[in-house]
């Protein structure tokens, strides 16, 4: 027992070397490369008038924070909708909560004068709350009981109908369409760090309810019926990880948009190196999220260089043979 606490524990720390290393990579790697003693001086010493300080201040750190937050909060909400829903295909981009979170900012975007996701995040999370009731309505049987095989189903109906509604909305209105584009195909480039300030308290909230809600997701994997047994209520304690879902999977998709699949491909990893208990694996979850989502973002650079690939498009690349390979193997 003794030795496999330690081996967890030197495996976060591993894994908080590797967000680490991939932090550092995605500022430095990219058209133009920066050496190492030129980013520790941007970060110290802020020189305007050196171009390379204007592209690490300005362009690379923001990029660098926002991919490391969007992949731990898409890895951490894959897992909880594992277990919530004990179906390892489960994931905000494939059960609608991610199409429905942008379905409902172009509606901001195209009818309201919003521009920012501080600005829209509101509409991202309605989004994810609506499509995250309709996949649970759709997905239940005659008694009430959800099939793991109903639920991906539903899944990927939601999916559709809101990317479809999306797609249909901005063709109506080309201004929007032309403004969102790129934002749509899952990107995090092109941000300031001053739009993440108002989404930390999203962010925050979500953190803390997942601390308190530990034990309970344990609990959960052993059956509704060993929640009632130790006193917990297992509808309660699914609707509690259903909010931090929305709230991590809407806040993400209003800072980058649609970006898929890590939410599905991150907690294989991460059982598969800590475990099914949450006390490590949910932090587990959040650094190989964030070294996912940075060192694809650092990949999408070099894809089709001078031209930057959005980041959602180098997940689906990773994610699809995954799905895939799960869908063959697992029963669902």
């Amino acid at each position: 027992m003794l030795n496999q606490r330690v081996s967890r524990i030197a495996g976060l720390l591993l894994g908080v070397v590797l967000v680490t290393a991939a932090f550092a990579a995605s500022v430095m790697l990219g058209t133009t490369d920066i050496a190492p003693p030129t980013f520790v001086q941007a970060l110290v010493h802020y020189d305007p008038a050196r171009v390379a300080h204007i592209i690490i201040v300005t362009e690379r750190l923001p990029r660098a924070v926002i991919a490391a937050l969007v992949g731990a909060s898409l890895a951490i909400a894959g897992a909880l909708m594992q277990t919530m829903t004990r179906n390892p295909l489960a994931s905000p981009g494939i059960l609608g909560i991610n199409a429905g979170a942008m379905f409902f900012v172009v509606i901001a975007v195209s009818l309201l004068p919003l521009h920012t996701p501080a600005e829209y995040v509101w509409a991202a999370l309605l989004g994810a709350l609506v499509a995250a009731c309709l996949v649970v309505m759709l997905s239940r049987g005659r008694h009430g009981e959800l099939s793991p095989l109903r639920v991906v189903l539903a899944g990927v109906a939601v999916t559709a109908m809101f990317v479809s509604f999306s797609q249909g909305l901005l063709i109506i209105d080309q201004q929007s369409f032309e403004s969102v584009l790129y934002w749509l195909a899952g990107s995090v480039s092109g941000r300031e760090l001053s739009i993440v300030v108002p989404l930390l308290p999203f962010f925050g909230g979500a953190l803390l309810l997942c601390m308190l809600l530990v034990r309970h997701a344990n609990a959960l994997m052993l059956g509704d019926d060993i929640v009632k047994g130790l006193g917990m209520r297992a509808g309660t304690t699914k609707l509690l990880l259903g909010l931090v879902v929305i709230l991590l999977a809407g806040s993400s998709v209003a800072l980058a948009g649609m970006i898929g699949f890590v939410g599905l491909i991150v907690p294989h990893m991460a059982r598969g190196l800590f475990g099914v208990d949450h006390r490590w694996l949910l932090p587990a979850c959040a650094l190989l999220g964030a070294s996912l989502l940075l060192l694809a973002d650092v990949a999408s650079r070099f894809l089709m260089a001078p031209q930057d690939v959005p980041v959602g498009v180098m997940t689906a690349l990773i994610g699809t043979p995954f799905f895939i390979y799960l869908a063959r193997r697992k029963q669902v």
